[in-house]
């Protein structure tokens, strides 16, 4: 369960497949493979994960070169988001080329893969963006705590950076899993923790509109901000454009948007997974509901960090 589905339930978004109804949701997904095709690298019993996007059908470049999460027409598809029913099925196929091994002694923590490529593919742009020069960051800021901000968190250790995280709670699991991976946790203004952590480069998980600006402002020179929290519309907020224009100049900062993620991110996915503590990760499934209840995991409060529903039958 991620905000997608919840929004696709409240009907604020996704589509359904042509000429249906109803989307089945699930775009995490987590599987063993019960047949595979002969020939393929897969064998019955496999742990996998199913690729969310897929290319249009007429590809546009980014597309026809594999890089279907850059696609330029939007013609693109995606499971249990857009026009393609999702992975929450008990059975459920996918092809081989749109599938990825994870590590088995993950256990029920590979249903982070598709998260966790979301952000190994934000680390892949901030890599990109400061290969423009001499790149060398030592410190990182992420704001939010969800399973977004917690995974690009453990991939910043994972990198040997001094790594920060900033959420409101006080108190409970979000704090104490920034504290087992070593991380620095500040639950004040994005003004005081960047003053203690000076980052090099500042993560944005919350969607929030406000902390998004407010960290354009607080890298250190050469800085870069990469937003992964998607907005909700029509809020609005003062800011000071000619300030903050002046400083991105003046600065050679950057601000880069990342979502999705092609087959590349999924792989490098499933490898940071695998260097990571697996009970770390299991820490991070902080509820998991039955079939039966589903309906539960849709109002969750805000103390869980990831919520799963367990499609299995008992």
């Amino acid at each position: 369960m991620c905000g997608t589905d919840k929004e696709i339930a409240r009907g604020e978004y996704g589509w359904a497949p042509p000429g249906r109804p109803r989307l089945v949701l699930g775009h995490e997904s987590l599987g063993r493979v019960e047949h595979a095709p002969a020939g393929s690298d897969f064998s019955p019993g496999d742990l996998v994960v199913g690729v969310v996007r897929r290319p249009d059908p007429e590809p546009c470049g980014a597309c026809a070169h594999g890089e279907w999460d850059m696609c330029r027409n939007g013609r693109y598809t995606e499971r249990g988001i857009k026009s393609l029913d999702g992975f929450a099925s008990q059975l459920w196929t996918t092809p081989a080329a749109y599938t990825v091994p994870v590590d088995d002694r993950l256990g029920p923590a590979g249903v982070l893969t598709e998260p966790t490529s979301v952000v190994a593919k934000a680390w892949e742009q901030v890599d990109r963006t400061g290969d423009r020069a001499w790149f060398a960051p030592r410190t990182v800021l992420v704001t939010g705590a969800g399973p977004i901000g917690l995974l690009a968190a453990m991939i910043g250790v994972q990198r040997g950076l001094d790594v920060h995280v900033l959420d409101r709670v006080t108190e409970g699991v979000k704090p104490e899993l920034v504290a087992s991976l070593g991380a620095t946790y500040h639950h004040g203004s994005l003004a005081d923790a960047a003053r203690t952590a000076r980052p090099d480069v500042v993560i944005e998980a919350t969607g929030v509109g406000s902390v998004a600006f407010d960290a354009m402002a607080e890298t250190g020179s050469y800085g870069i901000v990469c937003l992964t929290g998607v907005s909700p519309r029509g809020r609005t907020l003062q800011i000071d454009a000619g300030a903050l224009n002046r400083e991105l100049v003046l600065e050679n900062d950057v601000v880069v948007g990342s979502v999705n993620a092609n087959m590349r991110h999924y792989r490098a996915a499933a490898d940071h997974l695998a260097q990571a503590d697996v009970a770390w990760l299991r820490r991070l499934i902080t509820t998991t509901v039955p079939l039966g209840d589903f309906a539960t995991a849709f109002d969750q409060g805000g103390d869980d960090v990831k919520v799963v529903i367990s499609l299995e039958d008992s």
